[in-house]
């Protein structure tokens, strides 16, 4: 395969633990561009991944001038996200933004009809799709063995797991918080796997009930209560213009004994994820069934038999998709949808009232 040539916009966490070392695995990927708000990051970052005359920059735009660049990948907070990627779009790149989309539902527009308008790729980092699990209930549901799926739930609930790193606690910069950060991937997967992404309504409720907590136990230390600017958990009931719903559950802060997982409900069985294993259940011959799949992590539709992590496999196919001309397993128009229902959530609980999608709406698309 030819070489694509990759800008990486944003060094910090997400770029380390994701994008960049899997990038590097690719023979055909070089990262020959970095651009950080800290001039240390992106050099350290140009220095272990980059070509030997990689370049740094700390003004992401001096990064898009650059014309041999055929790739960008966006890793920055949330709320830079949209003004990013439409910038490097408008240059001619193609993106990988770094879930969620955007911040409001008017920005992840406005990045999609860039888009549009510029012809050239634009993808979000929603790596759940790219889980063997997930690939291979896709492939069930699209041949019909659920029927038609009517009830699902989105769960990415957590006990104690606040990220206390970085910018998650801060409101203006990352837009909120476990809603849209852990729950953006279970909606994501959710409205994939059903490919429903015709929203009627939304009605959400936000809490702030144990971000106050003086010395909490926490999964990565107690979290400064002066600096926990998003909610603890948060809740979204959504309703569908075919009658179908989601229900929306996410907490990084909740006093529950576990942790859920996602299920789907249809007409003819059901599936769940239960402790992180893919479950079928339904009726046959008069009796009842749960099927516990034992899931081949290397039966995934592109690059079968290929041993790789979920990241890999999502740097691997957008490579492939820029390489190929073809489609990359997220699509913009879908991402959009997800930043849209996230955002009537935060709305519906502020102002008490249903969000409605219709013609008139600010989310009409």
């Amino acid at each position: 395969m030819r070489s694509v040539k990759v800008g990486i916009i944003g060094c910090g966490m997400i770029a380390n633990g994701k994008h960049m070392p899997c990038l590097a695995k690719l023979d055909n990927v070089q990262m020959v561009a970095f651009c950080d708000l800290k001039l240390e990051r992106a050099e350290e970052a140009a220095n272990k991944y980059g070509t030997p005359d990689a370049e740094v920059f700390t003004n992401y735009k001096d990064l898009l001038a650059m014309e041999d660049i055929e790739v960008v990948h966006v890793l920055t907070p949330n709320s830079s996200h949209a003004s990013i990627s439409i910038d490097a779009l408008e240059s001619g790149k193609h993106v990988m933004c770094e879930k969620p989309m955007a911040v409001t539902g008017e920005e992840a527009k406005a990045m999609y009809e860039a888009h549009l308008r510029t012809g050239k790729k634009l993808t979000v980092g929603y790596q759940n799709r790219s889980n063997a699990k997930s690939q291979l209930l896709k492939k069930m549901i699209v041949n019909g063995e659920l029927g038609d799926i009517y009830f699902a739930k989105a769960v990415a609930t957590r006990r104690r797991g606040v990220p206390t790193w970085g910018v998650f606690l801060d409101k203006e910069l990352q837009g909120g918080g476990p809603m849209i950060d852990i729950g953006t991937h279970s909606l994501d997967l959710i409205l994939w796997l059903m490919d429903n992404y015709e929203p009627e309504s939304v009605v959400g409720s936000v809490f702030h009930k144990l971000k106050d907590t003086e010395n909490a136990a926490n999964e990565w230390g107690s979290w400064n209560p002066d600096e926990f600017k998003v909610e603890d958990s948060a809740f979204g009931y959504v309703k569908f213009k075919n009658g179908a719903m989601v229900i929306i559950e996410t907490s990084w802060a909740l006093n529950i004994a576990e942790g859920g997982g996602n299920l789907l409900c249809g007409t003819k069985g059901g599936a769940d994820y239960a402790n992180n294993k893919l479950r079928i259940n339904g009726e046959r011959d008069g009796s009842l069934f749960l099927n516990n799949i034992d899931v081949d992590s290397n039966a995934r539709e592109l690059f079968r038999g290929e041993q790789m992590t979920d990241f890999e496999y999502e740097a691997k196919q957008w490579i492939h998709s820029i390489v190929n001309d073809t489609e990359p397993l997220v699509k913009p128009r879908e991402a959009m949808i997800v930043s849209q229902i996230l955002e009537a959530v935060y709305i519906s609980a502020e102002t008490g009232k249903t969000v409605y999608f219709d013609k008139d709406s600010v989310f009409a698309t």
